[in-house]
């Protein structure tokens, strides 16, 4: 290639990365323009320090989400946890609900055929609790329809792939280009019709629902 084509094209390139992490949004790799969305947590946490609760978060194998569209609860989705293949996510993810920081929350991200993106306290995809947790990325998982993984920022500036604290997406559909790349967290077990009417909201700019899709009560069970 002749050297000035080629300073150009590494010109363009450099461009591209800049614009792709303006505002550091945790995400999969875009498909589309990450969402901002406005959300109000509303936090009414168990007590993290009760025996019976710990013990809840130790042994507890499923994350349920029940879901509002607008004034309309359109029922929830039941995750099964994959506690053995990301230990220390799910042991993440499940004192958060436990905390409560979840209750409130948006799918802030929708975008048919691809994901379904939630769990930003900021609710523009480039918020979380304030921390990030180890990349444990498992040859044997897969991203198929209905799998759970958690959101992180881009390999050009999270070389060691660590993930969001707290944002998490849901396939819509099997996403091979995804695999081994992200940490998968779980599997939703009953409830992907609640998920398909999600996918099915209409959004605005850059992927935001129009109408906002509420986390109304995340528990464990």
């Amino acid at each position: 290639m002749h050297l000035k084509y080629k300073n150009i094209c590494l010109v363009v390139v450099g461009v591209l990365l800049v614009i792709g992490c303006k505002g550091k949004k945790q995400t999969p790799p875009p498909k589309a323009t990450q969402v901002p969305t406005e959300t109000t947590q509303v936090t009414k946490p168990y007590d993290t320090t009760n025996k019976q609760v710990t013990d809840l978060i130790k042994q507890s194998k499923y994350m349920v989400i029940s879901v509002k569209i607008g004034d309309e609860n359109i029922g929830k989705i039941k995750i099964e946890l994959f506690t053995n293949e990301a230990p220390k996510t799910t042991e993440n993810i499940k004192t958060l609900v436990a905390k409560g920081f979840y209750d409130g929350l948006t799918f802030h991200r929708v975008v048919p055929g691809f994901v379904i993106q939630g769990g930003d306290p900021k609710g523009d995809g480039t918020g979380g609790p304030g921390y990030t947790t180890p990349a444990e990325i498992s040859p044997k998982l897969k991203h198929l329809r209905g799998t759970v993984a958690m959101a992180r920022l881009g390999d050009q500036v999270n070389p060691k792939r660590e993930s969001s604290g707290s944002q998490f997406y849901i396939c819509l559909a099997n996403i091979p280009h995804l695999d081994g790349a992200y940490t998968i967290i779980g599997q939703v077990v009953a409830g992907m019709d609640v998920v398909d009417k999600i996918a099915a909201v209409k959004t605005g700019p850059n992927d935001r629902p129009i109408t906002p899709v509420v986390m109304e009560k995340v528990e464990l069970e």
